[in-house]
């Protein structure tokens, strides 16, 4: 079930997973600010573990991490809820590797390092997206 905001409106779930605690540290806040209900999570295996016991409306993950890459966090969160929106974050982003994240599903593909304005905007175009739908 979810929780709702000061609007009665459902609350967005967001699960982050970056290996470099400080990104967590960084992003949690900010979206709680904003009345997201947030997770975070510095490796793969506890992120994937959660992935599996709660459906997150957006996954924010790093993609290269020791363990499952942001390539399979973004399959086990697609292969959990279709309709999870995944952006991947990285500091080694190329062509090719901004190619397989879209092909396997991601909303959105971030390079490091990035303006938390950046990743606030990436989200709050998911949450205006779902808006125009229901």
């Amino acid at each position: 079930m979810k929780s709702e905001n000061n609007q009665g409106e459902p609350r967005l779930r967001i699960l982050i997973l970056d290996d470099e605690p400080i990104v967590c540290r960084r992003l949690k806040p900010a979206f709680e600010k904003r009345g997201y209900e947030v997770e975070t999570f510095n490796d793969s295996a506890s992120a994937l573990a959660r992935l599996r016991e709660a459906a997150f409306d957006i996954v924010i993950t790093d993609l290269k991490m020791e363990g499952a890459d942001g390539i399979e966090i973004l399959t086990q969160a697609k292969k959990a809820s279709a309709d999870t929106r995944v952006i991947i974050i990285t500091g080694f982003a190329t062509l090719e590797t901004a190619r397989e994240s879209y092909s396997k599903g991601a909303f959105d593909f971030v390079a490091k390092p990035f303006k938390l304005r950046d990743i606030l905007e990436c989200v709050k175009k998911i949450e205006d997206q779902r808006q125009a739908t229901q």
